[in-house]
């Protein structure tokens, strides 16, 4: 640790007496369920979306299913959210006046999307509607849509700014406190999607002839402490923030995992928290059912936590693909996303 009032001026251990995760320095979450929903509600409910022909309300929102989460590590607040969002509308044409009534639903409001990306798919409540009903459902679809997507971008935004107002709070030298300005994952997003979401080419090897292997074996340092580094082999959202892919995980023996759009597949055989994992690991370019055997082995250390990977059964045509995987999709991106790479202790 640097000496005192020198190094990094975000470390402030005088402000506790343990220096236990100060200013949230190591990974923290911050739960924006009940925030988001109703931030939504406010946002959607009761707004009006007309012209000089037809009048249309937003009444409420019905369904708000899913989940939001900020998370800060190392000054780095990355958003994680993913929702459901039903709502009901009613409108009429102002020449007659006949009320009519609808519903909507964004079934992929997440941050894997785009405001304008977002689906709005429009319908009415009426069994057999008439003429002017399709009219008005017309009008929501179109002009509706827009509106429903402009005001959840004002959610998303307000989800960055106003809701993670003074999550991180660092000091100048001179003692004075101040906001570090966030760094959210949408660039981190638009800069590797293209690259870790592409297809892996299969590797063509004769199922029916034995498979030669390779062993791989592999020590990396982080600086972190171990169950920072624990916790972003095992968590969905931590994998999701800097894999920037499709995750699907259950964290327990027996339980399976899906990475990176489906291309990396397995399943736990042993988890020892902060120490150990154990897992069949494969590409899914190789031959139906066969699996790699990973073992991963953590020590923690005075100012960095080792791991320790040994991996056997790797066909042998993807040995170096697959040591290329583990450094340029694991372990780098665990170091400059979850900024495992800079000195913590």
């Amino acid at each position: 640790m640097a000496k005192w009032g020198e190094g990094d001026p975000r470390w402030i251990v005088e402000e506790r007496g343990d220096a236990t995760n100060v200013n949230n320095w190591h990974w923290t979450e911050k739960n924006a369920n009940n925030w988001s929903k109703a931030k939504m509600k406010e946002l959607i409910e009761k707004v009006t979306i007309e012209d000089d022909k037809i009048f249309c309300e937003i009444k409420e929102l019905s369904k708000i299913e899913g989940e939001a989460t900020a998370n800060n590590r190392k000054c780095k607040l990355i958003f994680l959210y993913e929702w459901v969002v039903k709502g009901e509308w009613i409108g009429y044409l102002k020449a007659d006046g006949d009320e009519y009534k609808g519903s909507f639903e964004v079934p992929n409001l997440s941050d894997e999307y785009e405001s304008e990306d977002l689906d709005v798919n429009i319908s009415l409540s009426d069994e057999k509607p008439c003429k002017n009903a399709y009219i008005l459902k017309e009008f929501m679809r179109k002009s509706g849509s827009v509106k429903i997507k402009e005001l959840l971008d004002v959610y998303i935004k307000s989800l960055k700014t106003e809701f993670s107002k003074g999550m991180i709070l660092s000091k100048d030298l001179d003692g004075s406190k101040k906001v570090v300005p966030m760094i959210t994952n949408s660039n981190i997003k638009n800069e590797m999607k293209q690259e870790m979401n592409k297809p892996i080419i299969s590797t063509s090897i004769n199922t029916a002839v034995k498979i030669q292997c390779k062993k791989l074996k592999h020590n990396e340092e982080f600086r972190c402490p171990v169950q920072d580094v624990y916790r972003a082999l095992t968590e969905k959202e931590i994998l999701r923030a800097f894999t920037l892919s499709d995750v699907e995980i259950k964290s327990e023996k027996g339980g399976r995992f899906s990475l990176f759009g489906g291309n990396v597949l397995g399943e736990f055989v042993k988890l020892v928290p902060n120490e150990k994992l154990e897992m069949k690991w494969r590409f899914k370019s190789w031959p139906p059912e066969h699996y790699s055997e990973v073992i991963i082995d953590f020590e923690e250390k005075e100012t960095c936590t080792l791991l320790k990977l040994s991996q056997t059964g790797i066909p042998q045509d993807d040995f170096e693909k697959t040591k290329d995987g583990w450094k340029n999709y694991y372990w780098q991106p665990m170091k400059q996303r979850l900024g495992f790479g800079a000195t913590l202790f």
